[in-house]
């Protein structure tokens, strides 16, 4: 499912620029097998830590090999593209250069760890085929219980409990709220966070919280509203107080 961040703050000039620039995706593709789908909530933090993978990757910085890619995507409109593949479609979407970041739910007999491969990013129009020909409607998948509370170590990245968007869509979502907390950090921050694992947690906020966390100053993703829901705020990163903390004034 595809999402985009509306409002990216004094990370581009100004949306003239944004809008004018070339246009890049992001494409994350997670492997769903019918017989044991992953869970929802692994599948999220899964696609959160794939993208923040992606920006530390060292062939994303400096003159590494998708460097150039990925400031042209962060240049433009943050889009993410997330599709679903299983058996040999996954196995082929796998040999592509990309990123395969593996969940830490459970695996049982009816559900699997997540794994979410992410890959660099790529024109608007300028898919491979092997990721083209993929699903990217209608990803639907469940917790089996309810996740546990947040350990407030860590990072949380908070989703409104006022929309309802397919797990296709939330993963995109979850991605756009990694990657505005990972913009917030200092290198150091950054180099603390990504060896530790990035570990992180996507919980549903509950209504006064989230008008709490919305008017906190936080990372806000603002969607742009072009898939399943109308423009408007869709998460909040919240630090923690090991790893991520947010919020703290932006270096100019």
């Amino acid at each position: 499912m595809s999402s985009d961040i509306s409002d990216r703050g004094d990370h581009v000039p100004d949306r003239t620029s944004r809008d004018e620039a070339p246009q890049f995706v992001l494409p994350l593709v997670v492997r769903i097998e019918k017989a044991a789908p992953p869970a929802r909530t692994d599948a999220l933090e899964t696609a959160a830590r794939a993208v923040l993978l992606m920006l530390s990757d060292e062939r994303s910085e400096g003159e590494g090999e998708w460097a150039r890619a990925v400031r042209e995507w962060q240049d433009a409109r943050i889009r993410k593209v997330v599709r679903r593949a299983r058996g040999a479609e996954w196995r082929r979407a796998s040999a592509l250069p990309g990123i395969t970041v593996l969940g830490t739910g459970p695996a049982t007999e009816t559900s699997s760890t997540a794994e979410v491969r992410v890959f660099p990013p790529v024109p608007l129009d300028g898919w491979p085929k092997e990721l083209a020909k993929l699903q990217v409607s209608g990803t639907e998948l469940d917790d089996p219980e309810a996740p546990p509370a947040p350990d407030p170590e860590l990072p949380v990245l908070w989703f409104s409990p006022e929309l309802a968007m397919s797990a296709g869509k939330s993963m995109a979502q979850a991605g756009h709220g990694a990657q505005l907390a990972w913009w917030e950090l200092s290198d150091t921050e950054r180099k603390a966070w990504r060896e530790a694992g990035f570990p992180l947690s996507v919980r549903t906020s509950g209504a006064a919280r989230w008008r709490e966390l919305t008017a906190s100053g936080l990372p806000v993703v603002h969607d742009a509203g072009f898939t399943e829901i109308a423009p408007g705020k869709t998460v909040v990163a919240e630090g923690g107080s090991r790893f991520c903390p947010l919020p703290r004034e932006r270096e100019r």
